[in-house]
């Protein structure tokens, strides 16, 4: 059987069929462009809440609508599930699982393991696995593939040992020869094609960002590109899985490093009296050799928190220092304890101390219109504040109730931005600049503002009551 041949055909006919496991900020956009392509997928998430509302044609991520599920739902193009034993219903398996840090901020691949031994179960002949969680390079050949080719001889052995005591080749009544292990790109296809989304992004989305595939084998390259090239404009071929995981490293080390460097510019050039946001504004009118990255009170979200850990991490097997790379990340992840410095200096010029204060945090998302707060500073901001002595409170007009996450379990609600509320706190600390918020109202209200987004001078509110962190 000419496996790729006829997984090519299923594609030309159109009875191709995708699995997709975990239906998050990543899985879950990228099963809605397959099923809005005509194609069949089923979706795969341990979390029996999400799979009952899209099932039920509902959303849970808010820059998704609703409507766009039901449309896939009563179409037959996409069911949601928990049974993991349908993995082999499935034609193409794509993987979208969390690639968190551990708390020695060392990579974290218990879902990806995870997930792929559960594929190891079922996977069959003639599949394509493609991971899409952002991981250091080489995580596909040296973890996925020996669990994956090791497939049927795990299979039969997890058989065996379901079988009677008295049935088994142990007891000498049966011989039995375990079966042979699948070919990478012949019994089956395994590629990696690194995520790049960017939730709620105007000018972007799954569809139409091009998307990066390296395959194992010539032959597992050929048939992952032409399942995305389906649904996605464009898609970029490189020689390995290696060269498609550090591509996506290198997108987030890029945008590391230069977010630190004005993280860095804005604390100096605070002791010296500019303003960092003029700085980067006037220096971008220069049509060449600049771009433009602002400063913020930390990093957030699923990629440029974590992603260049995983490469300082890899590196260290091969005796290489990543300075550069470390040190961006240290600026980074310093920024929150700046913006906290940058509050008491600013209660102590109004004659207050941060013990003791009353203080009221605007966004907990990671970035502003969006209700995703995976690594979001403002998490920290509170952790800190509070450990300062701080009374701390949070408005956030996405996320209404902070759920737990691995490191925080804030029982917290989402306080109303009335009048009377603004006025009860020493200090209104904008972490997240949601284009919701009316600044006016907040800024005729707050008795102090401490503004680490720049918001409030872009709506041109620049009086002695707005300070910069």
């Amino acid at each position: 059987m000419d496996y790729k041949e006829l997984f090519l055909t299923k594609i030309a006919d159109g009875t191709i069929k995708v699995g997709i496991l975990g239906l998050g900020y990543v899985g879950l956009p990228l099963a809605l462009e397959f099923a809005e392509n005509n194609i069949e997928v089923i979706g795969f998430d341990l979390d029996e809440k999400k799979v009952e509302k899209l099932n039920g044609k509902q959303t849970y991520i808010k820059h998704i609508p609703a409507e766009r599920i039901s449309r896939s739902v009563e179409a037959g193009y996409f069911t949601a599930t928990t049974d993991f034993s349908r993995i082999p219903e499935a034609d193409a398996l794509i993987i979208c699982v969390p690639t968190p840090l551990n708390k020695h901020r060392e990579p974290d691949l218990s879902f990806v393991e995870s997930t792929a031994k559960t594929i190891q179960k079922y996977l069959r002949k003639g599949q394509l696995v493609t991971l899409e969680s952002t991981t250091y390079p080489g995580t596909t050949e040296e973890l996925l593939l020996p669990l994956f080719e090791e497939a049927p001889v795990q299979q039969a052995k997890n058989k065996l040992a379901l079988l009677p005591e008295d049935e088994t080749p142990s007891t000498g009544n049966i011989s039995y020869e375990l079966p042979e292990k699948f070919v990478v790109g012949r019994d089956f296809f395994l590629a990696y094609s690194p995520e790049r989304e960017d939730p709620n992004n105007p000018e972007f989305n799954t569809k139409t960002i091009p998307k990066v595939v390296g395959g194992v084998t010539p032959n597992c390259l050929e048939v992952a590109q032409s399942l995305y090239n389906q649904v996605i404009v464009k898609t970029v071929p490189v020689t390995s899985p290696k060269v498609a995981e550090a591509t996506k490293i290198v997108e987030n080390v890029y945008r590391s490093i230069n977010i630190a460097l004005v993280n860095e510019l804005k604390m100096v050039f605070q002791k010296m009296g500019i303003d960092v946001w003029e700085v980067i504004e006037a220096a971008s009118t220069k049509p060449f050799g600049f771009k433009a990255f602002y400063p913020g009170p930390g990093l957030g979200g699923h990629c440029i928190p974590i992603d260049p850990f995983y490469l300082t991490w890899k590196a260290r097997e091969y005796e290489v220092n990543t300075k550069f790379i470390e040190l961006a990340g240290e600026i980074n992840t310093y920024q929150p304890y700046y913006v906290v410095q940058r509050a008491m200096e600013t209660l102590n010029e109004n004659k207050k101390a941060l013990k003791g204060s009353k203080i009221l945090i605007l966004g907990v998302a990671y970035k502003k219109n969006v209700d995703d707060m995976r690594e979001s500073p403002s998490l920290k901001l509170i952790e800190i504040l509070r450990e300062r002595g701080a009374q701390v409170d949070y408005n956030d007009p996405y996320i209404p109730t902070l759920p737990p996450t691995r490191k925080y379990k804030y029982n917290m609600n989402s306080i109303d931005l009335t009048a009377e509320n603004l006025a009860k706190y020493d200090l209104v600390l904008l972490s997240t600049d949601h284009d919701d918020y009316d600044y006016e109202f907040i800024h005729s209200y707050a008795n102090l503002i401490l503004d680490t987004r720049n918001a409030f001078k872009k709506k041109g509110i620049k009086n002695g009551k707005v300070h910069k962190a």
